[in-house]
């Protein structure tokens, strides 16, 4: 059969802190195959890889980017329309094709493509490809998809790649590599920071970087967000990652500029480096181009997934609708006019909580929602703790630009929870380069006297600085005395990991949700091996975090 699809070049819409199994073997090998059968000598390649994204029970969304010409680089403008052919096949040798059509790769869309895919079936593993040229005489790499299960359906489970955080200039991309590994992942969620915006040598600074990134000067145009994405897409491992399993992602500040807000950033200077607005419209334009997502009808990334009834997926966006952060010691993180969601988005969040029937609610969040009191951590680490925070480092409370520096959308959140009985609640989270097991209290003064509305997990960075880094000292050593201090200061707490760069594996069944928490043995070593660090879980009914002894197998 031949499905519908979908591509249409997207319109432009109108420093964040820097902390911000066996069978896979048999996968790898026909996803990569190798530059020949990638590329013609005389006609267009396929060197930025393919990728999935977004399953849904009946379809998946296709990327490629075509390169036409030796001149059509990214970014340039350049090279000719191509006529662009997709298949989407049950077998990987493509002897059993369900689903195919044609789209155009444009110039003004850089020359990537998109294809909405429709009427397969649920919860089924597929195959893709795209050729091009003359009798479409160049087909790209094999990439591997799956559709979500059917809505209503009896799901008994689903799991999850997680990851954030992934600094090219930082180190190579091997937790994707060890995700791409697995035969069992439903999909990976990428929760923010996918590029980075920086100058080459401006984080890490130059004396650390492990490899220089495209263009050298941080990135400001279109074509500048459009040259950094095509960048990290010739890293090996996040190609694979992108051809084994679907990816869903959502951005943070990074895939724009540090510490971004509605209104500016702090890593922008107006009239200097030219209005928010065009840079903001740039990367959105770049992003929505170069990423396997589905932007929403407010041309943003929050959306929602169903997986069964087992869970709902709620993804959103804290950059495009926030106002701009306090001032730490200010006061202003309680104002009620301040907002990290925007009214809009905090409504459709309530809104889909209250209506679901899934036993999971899922929520993808950028910035932790956990409140987080620093106060108590001793005074030589405060320093290096604040340079990973983004903050004033004669001490500091809070992470502003975090759901701390907006507790009025906190507390109207969560009072939801607790009005409407809300329950199996979990945040989903990022951003900032740690790794840590939360409960989410009702009152944090109080706890665990007060109840616990939710639990959140939130997963350490791919390659981005953790304080180890900072310090340039082993993992596990100087930073121990902090985490136990922040513990010791947040009750609700239950482990945090200032080290370790890697990502997280979540298994969801009608009984738990667990996340199991893998690190890399060395972000700088492009063959760096990977060892389970710790699980926690949430039963069902609980809304607390739990350690267990062993990952899920």
């Amino acid at each position: 059969m031949t499905s519908r699809h979908l591509f249409s070049p997207l319109s432009a819409p109108s420093r964040r802190t820097v902390v911000k199994a066996a069978a896979a073997t048999a996968v790898a090998a026909p996803v990569l195959g190798s530059a020949a059968s990638a590329r013609a000598a005389d006609g267009p390649a396929f060197l930025h890889g393919v990728a999935s994204g977004d399953p849904l029970p009946d379809g998946v969304l296709l990327w490629t980017r075509v390169t036409p010409s030796p001149d059509a680089v990214p970014g340039s403008g350049r090279g000719a329309d191509t006529a662009v052919r997709w298949e989407v096949a049950e077998d990987k040798a493509f002897a059993r094709v369900v689903a195919q059509g044609t789209t155009v790769a444009r110039a003004a869309s850089d020359h990537t493509v998109k294809a909405d895919v429709r009427g397969l079936s649920p919860a089924t593993t597929y195959w893709f490809r795209f050729s091009a040229g003359d009798g479409a005489r160049t087909v790209s790499p094999a990439g591997r998809t799956r559709t979500a299960p059917a809505a209503g359906a009896a799901t008994p489970g689903v799991r999850f790649g997680v990851v954030s955080c992934a600094n090219w200039e930082a180190g190579y991309f091997s937790p994707y590599r060890h995700l791409a590994d697995r035969a069992d992942l439903d999909a990976v969620l990428h929760l923010g920071d996918y590029i980075y915006e920086y100058a080459s040598g401006g984080y890490p600074d130059a004396n650390y970087t492990v490899r220089p990134h495209e263009p050298r000067h941080e990135i400001l145009t279109l074509a500048d967000y459009r040259t950094r994405h095509a960048t990290y897409k010739t890293d090996t491992d996040l190609q694979t990652l992108h051809a084994t399993h679907p990816v869903i992602a959502i951005w943070d500040d990074h895939e724009f500029a540090n510490d971004a807000w509605s209104g500016g950033a702090e890593n922008h200077t107006p009239g200097v480096e030219g209005s928010w607005a065009d840079r903001a419209a740039g990367a959105k334009q770049a992003y929505f181009e170069w990423m396997p997502v589905r932007a929403s009808t407010e041309g943003t990334v929050y959306r929602r997934l169903r997986f069964g009834n087992l869970a709902d997926l709620h993804l959103l966006d804290l950059r495009t609708f926030r106002s701009q952060q306090a001032s730490v010691g200010s006061g202003a993180v309680d104002d009620p006019e301040r907002t990290i969601t925007g009214r809009a988005q905090l409504d459709w969040l309530k809104s889909g909580l209250a209506g679901s029937d899934a036993t999971w609610q899922l929520v993808g969040t950028s910035v932790m929602i956990s409140p987080v009191a620093f106060g108590a951590v001793p005074a030589h680490l405060l320093a290096p703790l604040a340079e990973l925070l983004g903050l004033p480092k004669e001490g500091l409370a809070v992470n502003v630009d975090q759901w701390d520096g907006y507790t009025d959308d906190r507390k109207e959140l969560i009072s939801h929870l607790r009005d409407r009985s809300i329950t199996n609640t979990v945040f989903l989270t990022g951003d900032i380069h740690m790794a840590w097991a939360n409960d989410v209290p009702v009152k944090a003064a109080t706890y665990p006297l007060s109840a616990s509305a939710a639990t959140e997990f939130v997963v350490t960075s791919v390659t981005s600085d953790n304080i180890d880094d900072i310090l340039h000292v082993a993992p596990q050593t100087v930073s121990v005395v902090a985490a136990a201090a922040v513990k010791a200061a947040n009750r609700h707490v239950k482990w945090v990991d200032m080290d370790s760069h890697g990502y997280g594996v979540l298994d969801v069944t009608a009984e738990r949700s667990q996340m199991d928490y893998y690190a890399v043995s060395d972000r700088t070593k492009r063959d760096a091996t990977s060892a389970w660090t710790r699980s926690y879980r949430t039963l069902s009914g609980t809304q607390k975090v739990e350690r267990v002894d062993s990952p899920v197998r």
